[in-house]
């Protein structure tokens, strides 16, 4: 793995104020920058399937409340360790409750809802199918609303992905079920909260973006729990999904150990994720988000037994080749 990018999410971290972030971005010509947004991506989406492949481990054991709770009071600390060791942990917490990092947190929190819902009932692959149709609305969101210029490539790119994504999605019952709605409206709020790092939130530090993200996700997770510790589910509905309505489970040191993996795991990724979409335009990287489709097919093979049939690898060409036509110098 290159330190180019971690060097440079140290960086980010380490400036004081608004102006300092402005000459960093300046100073950094605009090839590099796309590179290190693409590097970065890619590292954050591969985490990312990891990190779903453990959910859906442990749908069947803790409830996604549980989980996002533990991991905030977990991840909170991990991330204010970080900025004391850079000795700005003051300004840290000012930019993680400012009004736009956490109109993102909560695009991305419900996202993750969304999706996370989904994981016990669907395969992998499908599951990221759905979540996968946010590059189309970012490239759309990019030209219209931020006004960023997507050349006749990159749309050519993101329709081949796209068109990869509605091949994988095609076959299967489950692809067609309300559960498979899920990850597609997930999709859309993933590129909500892109679009928002790259337009409002580009002087914010990718950490005080994690941490603002691990706020809310703990403050869900906390607000779901107290509800159905008062308010009990009628057991059927429990006995059906009890990833979102069951009570919380004991915790043994082995799971602890898993939470915490996962923590480190959501501040790794949210502060990838926003530094990747501060780098380069969100259509370019959002070419290289498809990659977690990768990642999610692989674990399907290698730990849930699923094969990958003839159309899902099609489709998985056609994204890769997406990635590989934005990759190509002009």
């Amino acid at each position: 793995m290159s330190i180019q990018p971690i060097g440079y999410l140290i960086r980010l971290s380490n400036l004081k104020n608004k102006s300092a972030f402005v000459t960093s971005v300046l100073n950094v010509n605009r090839p590099d920058r796309v590179t290190l947004g693409i590097t970065l991506i890619v590292i954050a989406v591969f985490l990312m399937s990891v990190q779903e492949g453990l959910f859906k481990l442990f749908s069947a054991d803790f409830s996604l409340w549980q989980i996002f709770t533990l991991r905030g009071v977990l991840a909170i600390p991990l991330l204010f360790i970080i900025a004391v060791m850079q000795g700005h942990q003051r300004s840290l917490w000012h930019e993680a409750l400012l009004k736009w990092p956490l109109l993102r947190s909560l695009f991305m929190t419900l996202m993750f809802v969304a999706m996370y819902s989904a994981i016990p009932f669907l395969n992998l692959s499908t599951v990221a199918a759905g979540i996968y149709t946010a590059p189309v609305f970012v490239t759309l969101m990019s030209a219209y609303i931020i006004g960023e210029p997507v050349s006749m490539r990159g749309w050519i790119a993101i329709a081949m992905g796209f068109c990869g994504v509605l091949v994988i999605l095609q076959p299967g019952a489950d692809a067609f079920s309300l559960w498979a709605i899920l990850p597609v409206f997930g999709g859309f709020l993933y590129a909500l909260s892109n679009v928002t790092t790259r337009s409002k939130c580009q002087s914010v530090s990718p950490a005080a973006l994690a941490l603002s993200l691990n706020l809310v996700l703990l403050l869900v997770g906390v607000a779901m729990s107290a509800t159905l510790w008062f308010w009990q589910p009628a057991s059927d509905l429990t006995r059906a999904s009890p990833f979102l309505f069951a009570q919380w489970s004991f915790i043994g040191a082995s799971e602890w150990g898993v939470m915490l993996m996962l923590a480190g795991f959501t501040v790794v990724i949210g502060m990838a994720l926003a530094a990747a979409y501060q780098s380069a335009p969100p259509a370019t990287v959002a070419t290289f988000d498809y990659s977690y489709l990768v990642f999610m097919a692989l674990w399907d093979v290698l730990f849930f037994a699923t094969a990958i049939n003839g159309k899902t690898a099609i489709g998985i060409l056609l994204i890769v080749s997406a990635g590989l036509l934005v990759m190509r110098r002009r």
